[in-house]
C-alpha cells in the first residue's frame, strides 16, 4: 500500500467523481484509475461503487475515507512544523474570529508580527457555526470567539477572559430610561440578531421559551456587527450581545444598556484549535498577547 494513493483516494472521497478529482491532482484519469485500482487491490476491498453522476463510497471506502482525511493534517502539520524548525517563527498563520471578538487582534497581530517580521497573518472574521468546521478540517489555525462551558467535538479550548451577554437599545428607545424592566414588557419588542446557529440569538429564544413567553421577533438578521448597531442606534429594535461590545459601541451608536435580570448572563472568550492539532510557535505568542491585550483593557 502506497501513502500516495491513499492520498489520491482522499481527493476522489472528496469530490466523489474521478473527472474532477483527478483534474484537481493534475493527474489523468486513467492514471487516477489505476492509483484507485492499486489501493483496492492492497486493501483486498472495493472502495467505491461507479454511478451515472460519479462514484459512491462502500462502507469500507467511507472508513478508509476518515482515515485519509486524518492522514492528511496530519501530514500538513508535520510539514509546517518542519517549515517553522528550518526557518525560526516565519511562517503563515490563519486565524478565525467572532465578530465582536476582533477588536483584540490589532494589537496582539501587531505585537506578534513586529517580533516575527516574515510572518504571515490571514484573518476570517464569521461566528462559530462556520469557524468550528473550518477548525475541524484544518483550514483554520486559531478561532477566537465565545466559547461553550463543554468544548465542541474534536475542539480544544484555551479561556482568554470573562465577560457576559446583555440586552441593549438605543438612547432614545422608550425602555431606555426604565430602571427596571421584566420579560413580559420585551414581548412586543423587536431585535437584530445575526444569522445561523448565533449563540446569544440561541440563547435569547430559550429564555424566552423558559419564561413561558412568545419567542423573540428578529426583525433583522445580518452577521456585519456595525450594521446591527447603526439599526438598533436609529430604530426601536432592541439588541442582544457581549456587554463589552456594546458598551464600546455605546458612544459612537448612543446605546443604553437594559436593565433586564434574566437576560444578564456569562459568557466566555477564548481560542480554539483542532484536537491533537500542531500549534505553530506564532499561534502560541498570540494567544499570550491576547490574553495581555484582555488584560490591559479591563
Amino acid at each position: 500500500m502506497e501513502l500516495r494513493d491513499i492520498e489520491y483516494f482522499g481527493v476522489i472521497a472528496g469530490h466523489r467523481n474521478m473527472r474532477r478529482a483527478a483534474e484537481a491532482l493534475g493527474l489523468s484519469p486513467p492514471a487516477l484509475s489505476k492509483s484507485l485500482r492499486r489501493l483496492e487491490t492492497s486493501m483486498e476491498a472495493k472502495l467505491v461503487e461507479r454511478t451515472g453522476r460519479g462514484v459512491q463510497l462502500t462502507p469500507i471506502g467511507a472508513a478508509l475515507a476518515v482515515q485519509a482525511d486524518r492522514m492528511r493534517l496530519m501530514l500538513e502539520d508535520i510539514t509546517r512544523e518542519a517549515s517553522d524548525l528550518n526557518s525560526g517563527r516565519s511562517g503563515h498563520l490563519r486565524i478565525g474570529s467572532g465578530p465582536t471578538e476582533c477588536e483584540l487582534l490589532p494589537d496582539a497581530c501587531t505585537r506578534l508580527m513586529k517580533n516575527a517580521p516574515r510572518l504571515s497573518v490571514d484573518i476570517t472574521i464569521t461566528d462559530n457555526d462556520e469557524l468550528v468546521p473550518l477548525l475541524r478540517e484544518g483550514t483554520l489555525d486559531l478561532g477566537f470567539n465565545t466559547i461553550p462551558p463543554v468544548p465542541d467535538e474534536g475542539i480544544e479550548q484555551i479561556r482568554v477572559y470573562d465577560d457576559e451577554y446583555v440586552a441593549f437599545a438605543s438612547a432614545d428607545h422608550a425602555l431606555a430610561g426604565k430602571r427596571r424592566i421584566a420579560m413580559a414588557d420585551l414581548v412586543a419588542e423587536s431585535w437584530a440578531s445575526s444569522t445561523a446557529n448565533y449563540r446569544p440569538k440561541q440563547l435569547l429564544a430559550r429564555i424566552f421559551a423558559d419564561a413561558g413567553l412568545p419567542a423573540p421577533r428578529f426583525a433583522l438578521q445580518t452577521r456585519s456587527v456595525r450594521l446591527r448597531l447603526q439599526m438598533i442606534s436609529r430604530s426601536m429594535l432592541l439588541g442582544f450581545g457581549p456587554r463589552r461590545a456594546a458598551e464600546l459601541a455605546a458612544p459612537s451608536f448612543r446605546l443604553k444598556m437594559l436593565p433586564v435580570r434574566e437576560l444578564t448572563c456569562p459568557r466566555s472568550v477564548g481560542v480554539m484549535y483542532r484536537k491533537g492539532a500542531y500549534l505553530p510557535p506564532a499561534a502560541r505568542a498570540l494567544i499570550e498577547l491576547l490574553r495581555a491585550a484582555a488584560q490591559a483593557r479591563k
